[in-house]
């Protein structure tokens, strides 16, 4: 009889039920719904952020374990507060802080956006590089220019709808990191009592430390790219619309945005949890010294981890850049085309955008450039991470203050878990980055 899961084939093999056919469709068709959040949270794990955690890791051990269990629902809060605002609008930040607030403070927050994602962009093309440079050999330059080429000509000529899904895909990459890890030994005990049991100092390395962490973590560019995908897809999808329009969508948009941005930043951060790990385990203790960029980490992995390790942790590397890069250039363009109400989208063909397309073929561009100026971008890594930490500040009060105005997400203010998150992870990253700033003063004196 059909369905009758005792019965087999003529070869052995058991016929679905079609109970587990309907479970198979239903989890088949929730991971085609994951995008905004999903990329956004691997996305997260950049090259740059790779150093980041790298540096941690090498300088303090696992000292700095506790900050992914900590920053975990603040950054989870924010994103979401980000795409609600996308979903509730159809419109992007930019869009919304330029209908909302006066253009100076439209203009700053995206001048300071685009100079911190073209320096970003710079890095971790030049950190693919001497991760490819590591595993095949040959010239760098020839590598930066390979990848600025390849990701510039992904964004231009593969539709949105198609490039989406790759992405989505090679988020999978990541979990290199993961299985970095299942090939040194670690000592469990002290790693999870150092993740619950924070290790606080206001020595000024470790404050610089532990903002650039948050910075890494909480990220302007972030807050971008996931308000603008929303706004994407509300005008991509058939029968959807911007939740003020069509309230009645409201409840299956908000458990959408919320489940796929806790998956993506729950992915994020456990990935960065091995990486501080793995540096922690391999590199601190004597080994840290001239670990500044992520192929500094892989390089020293080799000779104390193994072959296999330092093979994962490059390969992780050029992986995550693939994956960075468009969000880094496509979150510039989204930013400066709202500002200027310029058409924006990344589903439209280069001729019916063009200004969109050309800040984002600019930003990439420029950003490869910037490896043949005698610039040294990854050397700066760490302070670019810092940058992010404080710039994000005047960005999550102009967040905050999105949404929950009625004027731009009407009855859709932010339900009470949101509010004290998102004002939370606020709280913490001003006090953060005035601990920096007094510890350098100090420091100056």
């Amino acid at each position: 009889m059909p369905g009758v899961s005792s019965m087999t084939t003529g070869r052995g093999v058991r016929p679905k039920t079609a109970n587990q056919e309907s479970s198979g469709k239903r989890v088949w068709a929730y991971l085609r719904r994951l995008g905004p959040g999903l990329v956004t949270g691997a996305a997260d794990d950049d090259p740059s952020g790779i150093a980041t955690y790298s540096q941690v890791g090498a300088q303090f051990g696992f000292a700095m374990l506790w900050t992914m269990l900590f920053s975990f629902p603040l950054m989870t809060a924010t994103q979401e507060i980000c795409g609600r605002i996308g979903r509730i609008t159809g419109a992007g930040i930019a869009e919304n802080v330029r209908k909302h607030y006066p253009r100076p403070l439209l203009y700053a927050l995206v001048l300071l956006l685009c100079g911190a994602n073209v320096f970003n962009l710079s890095a971790d093309v030049s950190a693919m590089a001497a991760a490819a440079q590591l595993l095949a050999g040959g010239p760098a330059a020839a590598y930066v220019v390979a990848f600025g080429a390849v990701s510039l000509l992904l964004e231009i000529y593969v539709p949105y709808t198609k490039y989406v899904r790759y992405l989505k895909w090679l988020t999978l990459v990541l979990f290199a990191y993961v299985a970095t890890v299942f090939v040194i030994h670690v000592p469990w005990g002290a790693a999870l009592r150092a993740t619950v049991l924070p290790s606080l100092s206001l020595k000024p390395e470790y404050l610089l430390g532990l903002v650039a962490v948050l910075g890494t973590t909480i990220s302007p560019y972030l807050f971008f790219w996931q308000a603008s995908e929303e706004a994407e897809d509300v005008r991509r999808v058939r029968g959807e619309s911007a939740l003020k329009n069509k309230p009645e969508q409201a409840s299956q948009q908000f458990r959408r945005i919320a489940s796929d941005t806790r998956l993506g930043m729950g992915f994020s951060n456990l990935v960065a949890f091995f990486i501080i790990l793995t540096a922690g385990v391999t590199l601190h203790n004597g080994h840290s010294s001239g670990i500044e960029t992520s192929a500094d980490a892989a390089r020293a992995l080799e000779p104390l981890a193994g072959r296999l390790a330092f093979v994962l942790f490059a390969s992780g590397i050029i992986g995550t850049g693939l994956l960075a890069v468009p969000v880094l250039a496509g979150s510039a363009a989204y930013g400066v085309a709202e500002t200027f109400r310029w058409r924006a989208s990344l589903e439209t063909r280069p001729q019916q955008a063009p200004k969109f397309y050309a800040v984002l073929s600019g930003a990439t561009i420029l950003g490869v450039l910037l490896n043949f100026w005698g610039i040294d971008p990854i050397r700066a890594l760490y302070w670019s991470a810092i940058l992010n930490g404080i710039t994000a500040v005047p960005l999550l009060f102009v967040l905050m203050l999105l949404a929950n105005n009625k004027a731009v997400v009407g009855k859709f203010t932010l339900p009470g878990y949101l509010l004290i998150l998102g004002w939370a992870a606020t709280a913490v990253m001003t006090a953060a980055s005035v601990g920096v700033l007094w510890s350098s003063f100090r420091g100056g004196n």
